[in-house]
């Protein structure tokens, strides 16, 4: 039987993890229409990876902090708030990766004028984004998590952390959407730079709140508030000192409204894709709340391990995104078919590899979360087992809507994912999983593999379509 891993170690371990990135700080940014695909994706994509996985390290220190000195109840506090949180704030993340289309088509097609007004567009809306947020987080979360069915003793816990982490949720807004202008210029160096500087920051804090001062779910919630700020800060700064047509002058800063339009036109179907897909992890969610508290700790044990394997897949889309944008702009349509098939390999050999090893790893990774309590972590590893394992489709579902997303297709996989993914899985709950032989956990984890694979054969088959369309718009023959 494994043992207990001390509550250091795991800090420790997210430390040394975060010099990791001075090993990928040497070239700056990445020459998307030009040179080595292989090379260059690969090279794009590790510090995305490496930035995804440091925040949900850093997100990971603040259930770790609170369950180790404060028990599994609010482990679960914390944990039954991502499915709301994800879903209030996906509409408007959607917006920053209209963004960073926006951005890298720009860049691509060489439109000088239209990628300054972008740049100097993305900022308001993001702050006007964030403050929408924080009206609207502030005021719904006890009623949403009231609806979910949140256990009467996480309630009040849980709606504290919702409120002060919506408090602050403009910082992330305005990460979000100046990471994505970076990105989509080559950039994903200083992201990661910014993040781990902040996220250290966060495990600091978090420390020091809930252990020195003897705080429980409020104290990580303001970790995570201020370390965001930091964050912010730190990418504006990086935009405003740049020396090309990336360069941010905030006295130039208003809303223009051809790269808004645009902007709206990809991210507001990216952004609703991504609310109706946290629907159903919402209706999930309150599925879980039916099984008890033990149930609604260990779900959110394995849910934050789990995430760090979808980090790593949903690199890879991001990089289908601007490789396919910039090249797709530049028509460079040859290159944009090669830049599919390496992201689908790449996140199929990925996929397959990290969803085993937390499988393997699971209970003692469990272990790290869950101290009191053997049933939670019985209950987290069936979890593990129907969600890890086959996650490698879940990374060709996103790397597909990448690609559309790319060449500019933001309707389509929208539409797509609420027929694959909401649909499916909201049928199989309001139907399979309601006979008494199949109402338990593993029936309901089973709707997650089986909308990834639905959902990735109909956006493959519609990405074939839709880019050969997009090719004869332009006048060019694929060969």
């Amino acid at each position: 039987m494994l043992g207990q891993p001390p509550g250091w170690l795991f800090i420790v371990s997210i430390l040394n993890f975060s010099q990791i990135w001075v090993i990928v700080m040497k070239k700056k940014t990445n020459d998307m229409l030009n040179g080595s695909l292989f090379s260059g994706i690969v090279s794009y994509t590790i510090p995305i990876i490496l930035t995804s996985v440091l925040q949900l390290l850093f997100n990971a220190a603040d259930l770790v902090v609170v369950g180790r000195y404060r028990g599994s109840l609010t482990v679960g506090a914390v944990g039954a708030t991502g499915a709301i949180t994800t879903l209030i704030v996906n509409l408007f993340i959607g917006l920053s990766i209209g963004a960073g289309v926006s951005v890298a088509h720009a860049i691509g097609s060489r439109r000088t004028q239209a990628l300054r007004d972008t740049i100097h567009t993305v900022l308001p809306a993001a702050i006007i984004s964030g403050l929408f947020l924080t009206l609207i987080g502030i005021s719904c979360s006890e009623p949403l998590l009231r609806m979910m069915g949140t256990p009467a003793q996480q309630l009040p816990l849980s709606a504290l952390y919702m409120k002060i982490y919506f408090g602050g949720i403009t910082f992330t807004m305005v990460y979000n959407f100046s990471a994505a202008i970076l990105r989509a210029a080559g950039d994903t160096k200083r992201p990661l730079l910014y993040l781990t500087l902040s996220g250290c920051i966060n495990v600091v804090l978090n420390l020091l709140f809930v252990v020195g001062l003897n705080m429980s779910v409020e104290g990580v919630a303001l970790a995570t508030v201020i370390s965001q700020a930091v964050s912010a800060v730190l990418v504006v700064r990086a935009l405003m000192v740049r020396q090309d047509d990336c360069k941010l002058t905030l006295s130039k800063m208003r809303i223009h409204k051809a790269p808004l339009l645009k902007m709206l036109r990809i991210g507001i179907p990216a952004g609703l894709q991504g609310a109706l897909f946290s629907i159903s992890n919402v209706i999930i969610q309150a599925s879980i709340n039916s099984f008890g508290e033990t149930m609604v700790a260990a779900n959110a044990a394995a849910g934050n391990i789990d995430c760090f394997v979808y980090a790593t897949l949903d690199a890879f889309s991001q990089t289908a995104v601007n490789y396919t944008a910039q090249n797709a702009a530049a028509g460079k349509f040859q290159r944009v078919k090669q830049i599919s098939r390496l992201c689908l390999i790449c996140v199929t050999v990925t996929g397959l590899v990290a969803g085993f090893a937390v499988w393997f790893f699971g209970p003692w990774l469990l272990r790290i979360y869950i101290t009191d309590s053997t049933t939670a972590i019985d209950y987290g590893m069936i979890r593990l087992a129907y969600v890890c394992l086959p996650y490698f489709l879940c990374g060709l579902m996103d790397v597909a809507t990448g690609m559309l997303r790319g060449i500019g297709s933001s309707i389509t996989p929208m539409f797509l994912c609420i027929l694959g993914v909401c649909g499916l899985r909201i049928l199989w709950i309001v139907t399979v999983f309601r006979l008494p032989a199949f109402h338990s956990p593993q029936s309901l984890y089973l709707t997650y593999p089986l909308s990834w694979l639905i959902t990735f054969l109909l956006q493959i088959v519609a990405f074939a379509i839709i880019f050969r369309r997009y090719a004869r718009q332009n006048a060019l023959v694929i060969r």
